[in-house]
Parts: C-alpha cells; sequence; structure tokens
C-alpha cells in the first residue's frame, strides 16, 4: 500500500485522495475501528490490512484503512471467519473495479454512437438533393 515517496517526510503520505493519506496511529485507528490495537496487528499479519509506516516503522492508518477495518468488524461480527473475510474483501473490490471498468465502457460506447452519429450525419448531407428529372417520352410495353 505505501511507496517510498509517502514516507520521505518521516509522516505520512503526500496523497491527493484524502482518503488514502495515512493519519492515525494505532490506537486511534483502533479505536475508530472499534476494536484492541492487538487485533489491528492480528489484521496486518493475517493480510487484512496494510497500514503504511513512517521512516520510524510506525504503524499509520487512512481513512480507507479504518472503512475496510469496519467492514472486516461487520463481517466478523456475523461469524465469518478471517480467512472468509478476506475473500470476501477480496471479492467486493474486484466487484468494485468491474463497476468502475463498466462505467468507462458505457461513456466510451456512447462515445463512439456519438462519433457513428456524426459520421452517418455527414455522409447524408453529401448526398446530392437534386431532383433527376423524368423523361418526358412514354415508351409503350407490349402489342398495339
Amino acid at each position: 500500500m505505501a511507496n517510498d515517496g509517502d514516507r520521505a517526510s518521516g509522516g505520512g503520505p503526500v496523497s491527493g485522495r484524502r482518503d488514502e493519506r495515512a493519519l492515525y496511529v494505532i490506537s486511534v485507528a483502533a479505536e475508530l475501528a472499534g476494536v484492541h490495537p492487538q487485533t489491528l496487528r492480528i489484521y496486518e499479519r493475517k493480510g487484512l490490512v496494510e497500514p503504511q509506516r513512517t521512516v520510524g516503522r510506525s504503524r499509520r492508518y487512512s481513512d480507507r484503512d479504518i472503512h475496510r477495518l469496519q467492514r472486516i468488524q461487520e463481517l466478523t461480527n456475523e461469524g465469518v471467519s478471517l480467512a472468509g473475510v478476506k475473500r470476501i474483501i477480496a471479492l467486493e473490490e474486484e466487484l468494485d473495479c468491474a463497476r468502475d471498468e463498466i462505467v468507462r465502457l458505457h461513456g466510451e460506447i456512447a462515445e463512439l454512437r456519438r462519433a457513428a452519429d456524426q459520421a452517418v450525419a455527414d455522409v447524408h448531407r453529401q448526398y446530392r438533393r437534386d431532383l433527376v428529372p423524368l423523361s418526358k417520352a412514354v415508351i409503350r410495353f407490349g402489342p398495339r
């Protein structure tokens, strides 16, 4: 989760996204998530959460991490094992990515439709709108 550029200041990340800025020390994160700090360490060992680290190796949690911890608590309170929680969260993240991709593709489809409609309109404008004169001569078919 953390990258070296985020740790350069020794504070937290300098990320532009507010929910990804690591602001909370472990005790505050534990209180916000409604768990004991030792539980957060267990979650980290199990790979459920990956807090960012300062230069001094202190854990720092972001708003996004807090929401994830709250989701973990919801699931464990419903009786889901930590392995199950890990799988559920992975599937939820996969679903979010798929939804984002669907939104992106809908936008792309809309843009392609606009381009196709414009191309059809351009072709129609090129049609000659002149009337073709009909010959005044009468031609008879068949016997007289």
